[in-house]
């Protein structure tokens, strides 16, 4: 029938997302673990679903580097080190820094529209709530929250390329860091929450406190998985 074609590969297209986020959220959940192996039909069989999409999805989460294909034998987990934390840190900085560094030239795009105000405003309650729960030691809401934070900040600046490259060293970093993180049994104290400070800097167009906010993020982040790392 006509259109049925076009109607069935959204429906795969969209489920094919939505395992890929799941799966997503099961490793940042820490419930699929670094080096875990497992199948395509054993994934399959677990949401009840075809191969295909399963397959697909899992193909897309190699290429963003949370997992590894397993030749002949399915995908894991990927394992990161502290150096590809490392490494994570140094590229996020570069790209945060020339975020804000636009700021110096012509400041975010129509500063001054209230829409962009209005956004804004939308990601400073955002970084509150973000920053509730990482006051608060919730690892699993802090997570979600503060990706959202990311990737509602970047957007301001215009660059969908830029956005998408960010959010995807976010998640990579997020998944590098769990596996540390979750061995504390209380949290509070330990999680970095300056999402408010850093859009308020945003908001005076302060590149200069936003780099500084931002650095010192970089430090405290690093410091702590170098010291869980160790035992």
């Amino acid at each position: 029938m006509p259109g049925t074609g076009g109607n069935g590969a959204v429906t795969r297209s969209t489920l094919r997302q939505q395992l890929a986020d799941a799966l997503r959220d099961e490793v940042l959940a820490g419930r699929l673990r670094p080096g875990q192996a497992f199948t395509v039909k054993e994934i399959a069989e677990q949401y009840g679903v075809s191969a295909t999409p399963v397959r697909e999805a899992l193909v897309d989460l190699s290429a963003q580097g949370l997992l590894e294909a397993d030749q002949h034998r399915g995908f894991r987990v990927h394992e990161y080190s502290l150096d590809d934390y490392r490494g994570m840190i140094e590229a996020r900085s570069l790209v945060t820094d020339g975020m804000f560094r636009s700021l110096l030239v012509s400041g975010m795009a129509q500063a001054d529209d209230p829409r962009t105000l209005a956004a804004l405003a939308g990601v400073r309650r955002r970084g509150e709530e973000a920053q509730r729960a990482a006051t608060a030691g919730v690892l699993n809401i802090l997570i979600g929250y503060d990706l959202r934070f990311w990737r509602e900040l970047s957007a301001l600046f215009g660059n969908s390329y830029l956005a998408d490259f960010l959010h995807r060293l976010r998640v990579q970093s997020w998944v590098c860091t769990v596996q540390h993180l979750r061995r504390v049994e209380d949290l509070k104290g330990h999680l970095w929450a300056g999402h408010t400070e850093l859009v308020d800097a945003l908001a005076r167009r302060d590149p200069g406190a936003a780099h500084a906010i931002v650095a010192a993020y970089n430090e405290h982040s690093l410091a702590l998985l170098e010291r869980l790392a160790a035992g």
